[in-house]
């Protein structure tokens, strides 16, 4: 092994012919050394001076080295540091074990394997198609109930994956993945902050090798149909090239169909105009679908303006996604059974996490055996439901919603590493029956293309045909609600412009009934029920009796279908 010429750029380890080379950015005024471990050793058999730099970039190559005998880390004068962009870690495949970084217990990975894609690539489904699934990787499975025999695992999400199907979901937003250090004062179960994005996190596989384990996920869904999203934060110390080259390393490296990432602090206009990246989805969280839908669901007033915007609006012109909850919130049950946060286990005297919830607990916090309050909230989950899997842009369920998962009220899981922040799959045999409405609620979307246009509606009549594409009613029909004290709306999809059934969609959110007058169809139609809060989704649709005047119960949706 000998050192030979080596090359600035690109940063990280990169593996040629007849040498390796190695790249690192050094602070100003350092020295750089880089140190060679014999694989699964934590005493460096070699210290080799990096001399050569341009900028701030050191680099230095190696002929003659054995690849797999080695892990590698780097020292800035007397500071062991690990590369930033290593593409695997060593020493890290125990959850929660403290690890010392100065004694070498940590080391990079030359990474060298092949790996046998069997033909796979990014599935590219387009964003009005698809039905997405926000989860841990660690929480999804990791509770004694999941029945995953590799719990918490990159695996066991792999074992849940023919539940994802019988649901309907074709498409998994993963938490971050990478490797990030759990071991703070109090535990980093989400895993934000910084981190060795390069390098899957080795505690989530079964076998200790998250670069085998997160490729084998992404294959196994790819072949049922479902695309992997991964969550990359970053922070406002990561540099902006940095960004750009992990996720392209994960789109070419892992196949990864899409990423989410923080706005605030990634090159946002870089990512979405670069050329490698041009057809992976490129998605930001958004609070207004989630703030306005939970406004309307409880009954606030004055919300029916925004209702209808974000009922309409199309995910793929900004690459955000639509969720009524997500992993910083409650769930969906603890949204309809919490006023107020229960932080209180996190231990910092329930001061953390998002105050302002937009949640109601229907009459008791909390449990409760009272049946009115258990039979409001079950209803208004199922209207959360219609809300989210009614409306024109991407939905995506926070898993565990569509078994009432609950948190207990604590709004803002991040340390809680325990059944408390995982998936109680306990609670999915009891709630069957929201399951199977949430399967056949997604159904019944994937049913009516006029539901999930490519393109946004505009409620004009773009085919001369004297029918707007989408149009807004009361309860007077052609009538928006203008009345700051209207909860209720409907909603008249036309079904021309996509080959489909006429769709009347009605909101009824307030706490009286309320009665709205039919849009008229061809006389060779009429309206049939299809679905609503009371009755589910219709394996038969059934006409209605009155085709002039639909009574609308309190607190209730009801689809209609004109045939």
């Amino acid at each position: 092994m000998k050192a030979v010429e080596g090359k600035p750029l690109p940063l990280g380890v990169t593996i040629a012919e007849d040498r390796i080379n190695f790249s690192v950015a050094v602070p100003e005024g350092k020295t750089c050394s880089l140190l060679l471990y014999e694989a699964g050793c934590c005493e460096p058999c070699e210290r080799i001076p990096v001399v050569r730099f341009v900028g701030e970039v050191h680099y230095i190559a190696l002929a003659g080295m054995e690849a797999d005998r080695y892990e590698y880390n780097y020292m800035f004068d007397e500071l062991i540091v690990v590369d930033p962009y290593a593409r695997a870690l060593a020493g890290r495949n125990v959850w929660r074990r403290e690890y010392d970084i100065q004694q070498h217990e940590v080391r990079g990975i030359i990474q060298t394997g092949t790996y046998d894609w069997e033909g796979d690539t990014p599935l590219n489904i387009p964003y009005n198609e698809v039905i997405a699934y926000s989860l841990h990787v660690r929480g999804f499975t990791k509770h004694s109930l999941s029945k995953a025999a590799h719990k918490g695992t990159f695996a066991g999400v792999v074992e849940k994956i023919p539940y994802l199907s019988e649901l309907g979901i074709n498409q998994i937003h993963c938490m971050p993945v990478y490797e990030f250090e759990e071991c703070l004062q109090y535990t980093n179960y989400w895993g934000y902050g910084e981190g060795f994005f390069f390098a899957p996190k080795s505690a989530y596989a079964a076998s200790g090798d998250g670069v085998k384990e997160l490729k084998d996920m992404v294959k196994a869904c790819h072949k049922a149909g479902i695309e992997v999203v991964l969550e990359m934060p970053f922070t406002d110390k990561t540099p902006k090239q940095l960004m750009v080259e992990c996720l392209r390393y994960y789109m070419l490296e892992y196949h990864i169909d899409g990423f989410i990432v923080n706005p605030a602090v990634a090159p946002m206009e870089t990512l979405f105009s670069d050329p490698v990246l041009k057809k992976t989805k490129i998605m930001r969280h958004d609070m207004g679908f989630q703030t306005v839908m939970r406004r309307f669901l409880k009954g606030d007033e004055g919300m029916v303006g925004n209702a209808i915007y974000w009922l309409k609006h199309n995910s793929r012109q900004d690459g955000i996604f639509n969720s009524i909850t997500a992993h910083n919130g409650f769930t969906l049950h603890d949204l309809v059974s919490y006023d107020g946060k229960h932080n209180e286990a996190n231990g910092e005297n329930n001061l953390d996490g998002p105050d302002y919830n937009y949640s109601w607990n229907c009459g008791a916090e909390g449990p409760t055996r009272k049946k009115a309050v258990l039979k409001l909230r079950r209803r208004q989950m199922r209207n959360a439901f219609f809300l989210l899997l009614l409306a024109q842009g991407t939905p995506c369920i926070l898993g565990g919603d569509e078994f009432a998962n609950s948190q207990k009220g604590n709004n803002n899981v991040y340390c809680q590493d325990n059944p408390t922040g995982w998936l109680d799959w306990g609670k999915a045999e009891k709630e069957s029956e929201l399951f199977n409405f949430v399967k056949e609620l997604i159904a019944l979307r994937k049913k009516h293309p006029v539901l999930y246009p490519a393109k946004e509606a505009e409620g004009i009549d773009m085919l001369c045909c004297g029918m707007p594409d989408v149009s807004y009613h009361g309860e007077n029909a052609w009538k928006i609600p203008s009345e700051v004290s209207s909860r209720q709306l409907g909603v008249y999809y036309y079904g021309a412009y996509a080959d489909d059934e006429d769709c009347f969609v009605v909101y009824n959110m307030h706490w009286l009934p309320h009665t709205f007058a039919l849009p008229s169809l061809p006389k060779e139609k009429k309206w049939h029920a299809a679905a609503s809060t009371k009755d589910g989704i219709l394996a038969e649709c059934r006409p209605l009796e009155n085709q002039r005047l639909i009574e609308v119960e309190e607190r209730t949706v009801i689809m209609l279908t004109g045939r």
